[in-house]
């Protein structure tokens, strides 16, 4: 009996023995963490943290992040049309905007519909700004005008034909003017209108009336060995 006991002890000891002494031989290293796969709920505990409200059938939230109750009027955003919050989402207002200007030169979006701010006042001709009811000569031929409708009208000068075969265009001047009167052509000869002139020992001519055009009408004369035009 006595034996039974000690050999009895004995087990217990070696028991306690490899109880403290197994840890310590198991590192950490030894560990294969391939063999022991991590549960899915411990993958995805930490994005459990991330909580988001769901407001889809309870509210709705403009930009800012306000929440409005079912059938509460809102503005979702800065320039956007009032609506009414449903479990559908926000139900907008689709009013008719007046339209643009086309002469608009500032919109501003603060509210539902977009506002002109500012119209241009003045006309632009090529390259250059006029004031409304402006008048000025692009061209000597050109007499312009800036119209309220911020358009330009412009009239061409329609010249008169030159009474004469030698027009010369003058600086500053649309139309070409006869410095010299009105003349005509006598063969090669210029001739001033409304005078006879002897152009030659045998021949006196002048300009018809009118016709500067047409060459000078000449008469022969008496003239030694010489050949008439």
């Amino acid at each position: 009996m006595e034996k039974l006991r000690k050999g009895m002890a004995l087990h217990i000891h070696e028991v306690w023995i490899l109880l403290f002494v197994i840890p310590a031989l198991v590192t950490p290293a030894a560990i294969n963490h391939e063999d022991y796969p991590a549960d899915e709920g411990d993958q995805t505990s930490s994005n459990d943290n991330l909580i988001f409200d769901d407001y889809r059938g309870k509210g709705c939230v403009d930009d800012s992040g306000f929440v409005y109750k079912l059938g509460e009027r809102f503005f979702p955003g800065h320039s956007n049309c009032p609506c009414v919050c449903t479990e559908d989402g926000p139900v907008c207002d689709q009013p008719e905007c007046p339209k643009i200007h086309p002469k608009c030169t500032k919109v501003e979006h603060n509210g539902c519909c977009p506002e002109c701010k500012e119209v241009k006042n003045f006309c632009e001709y090529h390259g250059k700004n006029y004031k409304i009811l402006e008048e000025f000569k692009p061209s000597p031929c050109e007499w312009c005008r800036c119209e309220p409708s911020n358009e330009v009208h412009c009239v061409v000068a329609d010249c008169a034909v030159p009474e004469c075969v030698n027009p010369v265009y003058e600086p500053e001047q649309c139309c070409p003017v006869c410095k010299n009167g009105p003349n005509c052509f006598a063969g090669t000869t210029i001739i001033p209108a409304g005078i006879e002139v002897k152009v030659d020992d045998c021949n006196i001519c002048h300009c018809h009336n009118g016709d500067w055009w047409k060459p000078a009408q000449c008469s022969k004369r008496e003239c030694q060995g010489k050949q008439a035009l």
